[in-house]
């Protein structure tokens, strides 16, 4: 008998621990699931760790650290809307046509919208002007037939407008490297130094008297440029016969917002990649390709070194023209973030965002009407307007769909 219950306490003890291991292992297994899950919301690539510890949301901004906010959830916020106030947004006149990948210069109470796709099949080779006094839209006049259609870079000193390179033709057709400026009160156009090599959409900006064009992507449209070219110009005319090279940016690549405020030059958004032509085809149509949107901003100061400021509350690309400084911030609306992890679509922004220069803090001030991309941006007696680009399926869909002309604008309390 004694035999037999010590049998039986050997033979539970055994069971207990069986009972234990199997324990062990059902809650690694859920622990691991857990992990894998959100490692899923990762994207397949990461930007640089920003030279800061603040993120922002809602005007918030919260201490990454203090509020142990990981990776990978921070991250998983890429892909949804941001929350922020709603603003009131009042619609005005459409423009006389739809476009998409345009370019905009406001010059005082004007707003100079350029070319663009109507489709994927028409580009436009003409300018419109909006006219914020009187918020009509009034002239329009032609383009030279040797300039870009879309993917430009531009740029005014207050009079004459500055363009350089960016694709020639509709679907995913070659870029050009001819430049021009453009007297806004003749409406005359003159021809440039053409650049080194085509660009599509590089950044470009007037700094310290020169015209300085970066980054973009090459010809083949998907590879990205780092180069950084500048050529002295005053009053609409060239002062050199060549183009300089100067310091290569730390991140190339095109649909980025290039910005000069109080004699420093920022870099803003942008991505790597870019839709291709399809090998072959006789009308060079898209084909997709990965593409590597980031929040990165640098700055180029009297160091001539270019210095990490603190990123964008979430990746932002096709802001080129989406831009206005405002009170001392920069302001930014729309645009695309990185693709869907699980669908691969991509998905625009909504948000309308605000940098402080002061403090260089992020902040989200608003929402638009619906998210959008490369929005046209202007900035006029305490208005913020924006017309044109890509607009989302709805408010339940973030992915693009319809190319609009609609014009908005809504009162700026800052």
């Amino acid at each position: 008998m004694v035999v037999r219950g010590k049998n039986n306490y050997n033979n539970s003890r055994k069971a207990l621990s069986v009972t234990k291991l199997v324990l062990i292992c059902v809650i690694g297994l859920v622990v691991g699931v857990a992990l894998i899950a959100d490692l899923q919301l990762i994207p397949y690539y990461s930007s640089p760790a920003p030279n800061t510890k603040e993120e922002v949301v809602q005007g918030v901004s919260v201490d990454n650290k203090k509020d142990g906010i990981h990776a990978g959830r921070l991250l998983s916020k890429t892909f949804a809307d941001l929350p922020g106030p709603q603003l009131h947004w009042d619609k005005m006149a459409d423009s006389p046509v739809p476009r998409l990948d345009g370019a905009a210069i406001q010059i005082n109470d004007q707003l100079f919208v350029f070319a663009g796709y109507g489709t994927i099949d028409l580009v436009h080779s003409h300018v419109d002007v909006y006219n914020f006094t009187s918020n009509t839209w009034g002239d329009r006049f032609d383009m030279p037939k040797e300039m870009a259609h879309s993917h430009l870079g531009m740029v005014t000193d207050g009079r004459y407008i500055y363009i350089v390179t960016g694709q020639y033709g509709p679907q995913c057709r070659g870029p050009t490297a001819h430049t021009f400026v453009l007297d806004t009160k003749t409406k005359k156009w003159q021809d440039m130094p053409p650049l080194p090599v085509p660009r599509y959409a590089p950044a470009t900006q007037l700094w310290r008297g020169r015209l300085h064009v970066m980054g973009g992507s090459k010809e083949d449209r998907y590879t990205v440029g780092v180069d950084h070219w500048s050529i002295a110009v005053k009053d609409g005319k060239v002062l050199e016969k060549e183009w300089r090279t100067e310091m290569p940016i730390p991140r190339g690549g095109p649909h980025r917002a290039c910005i000069v405020v109080d004699d420093r030059l920022y870099m803003i958004g942008g991505q790597e990649g870019d839709f291709m032509a399809k090998p072959n085809s006789p009308i060079f149509k898209c084909s997709r390709r990965n593409e590597v949107v980031y929040s990165d901003v640098y700055m180029l100061d009297d160091e001539m070194k270019w210095k990490v400021l603190p990123s964008m509350p979430k990746p932002d690309s096709h802001i080129e023209f989406a831009w206005a400084v405002v009170n001392n911030s920069i302001i930014i609306a729309g645009g695309t973030t990185e693709k869907h992890p699980e669908t691969k679509k991509m998905i625009l922004v909504g948000e309308v965002f605000q940098f402080q220069l002061d403090t260089l803090k992020w902040l989200v001030i608003g929402k638009l009407p619906y998210r959008v991309k490369t929005t046209l941006v202007g900035f006029w007696d305490g208005w913020l307007y924006f017309t044109s680009g890509q607009r989302d399926r709805g408010p339940d869909d973030p992915t693009p769909k319809k190319v609009i002309g609609e014009m908005w604008r809504t009162k700026l309390s800052l």
